[in-house]
Parts: C-alpha cells; sequence; structure tokens
C-alpha cells in the first residue's frame, strides 16, 4: 500500500496536468490528503487566487468527486514549497520542512533557508545548517513572519 507522502505525489502529478492545462498561468504548488477520502489542492496565479478561480479548478476535478472531497486554496501566508523553484524564491527567509526518513536524527526542520540547489536545500536551524534533499521533503511551507507580506 502507497504511503500518504506516495498518494500524494501522485495527486499531484495528475491534478497538475490536468488543472495547469485546463487554466492559463495557474500553478498547483500542492496537493495535500487531509484523509484517505479528502485533499486541498493549492494554487497560484499572477493575478491572483479567488473564489471564481477556485470553482474553477475544482470543476476541472469533477472526476475525482467519486472517491474525494475537494478543497481548493490560495497558498496563504505559509506556501506550500514542493519544487527546487518554490524554495529558490524564498531564500533567506525562515521555512519549515518534515522528511520522510531522518536526517540527522530529526524529521522535522524550522530554519532560515539558506541555499537551493539543484538536489537539495540547506536549512540553517539553531546555527547548524543541515542538507536535505528534494526527494526526503514530505511538506515544506514558508513561516508566515509577522510584518512579511
Amino acid at each position: 500500500m502507497a504511503t500518504v507522502h506516495e498518494q500524494e505525489r501522485s495527486l499531484q502529478r495528475e491534478i497538475s496536468g490536468t488543472v495547469e492545462s485546463g487554466i492559463a498561468g495557474i500553478e498547483v504548488l500542492a496537493v495535500e490528503l487531509s484523509g484517505p477520502d479528502r485533499f486541498c489542492v493549492y494554487v497560484d496565479h499572477p493575478s491572483g487566487v479567488d473564489h471564481a478561480l477556485c470553482a474553477r479548478v475544482t470543476d476541472l476535478l469533477r472526476g475525482y468527486l467519486d472517491r474525494y472531497t475537494i478543497e481548493v486554496s490560495s497558498a496563504g501566508f505559509e506556501r506550500p514549497l514542493r519544487k527546487p523553484g518554490h524554495f529558490r524564491n524564498v531564500l533567506g527567509r525562515r521555512v519549515a520542512i518534515r522528511t520522510a526518513a531522518e536526517i540527522g536524527g530529526r524529521r522535522r526542520f524550522r530554519g532560515e533557508l539558506v541555499a537551493a540547489g539543484e538536489g537539495a536545500v540547506t536549512v540553517k536551524t539553531e546555527g547548524q545548517p543541515v542538507d536535505i534533499p528534494y526527494d526526503a521533503i514530505v511538506r515544506g511551507n514558508l513561516i508566515d513572519e509577522e510584518g512579511v507580506r
């Protein structure tokens, strides 16, 4: 049986293809399962995300409604980070990352994103930089910094 993370990655690939080819300019940032029969699709668009855009995305995903309850949301202040480009766009900011396997005895990291290379990110946590391969990342989010919006 596939792990939740593997299911999310599979859904992400399917849904990104459908939504990004169906609505010009939209980007599917992440798909997160919030239960066995529910997922949330986080989207971004250069013109912003409003209720009408979320409704259009939901309409494109009608084929999933027999198996899932679908929520569509904007990225928000604590935007999901999944792709190398997402991480490059927030260099110098604080992030929270969770990994599938332990890295240095930990699976959760919070700190300043100091590098986003081809294969990994580097997060400065408690003064110590930690390299985290993209393939190991289960969840990555920007940490909402008060006053930085």
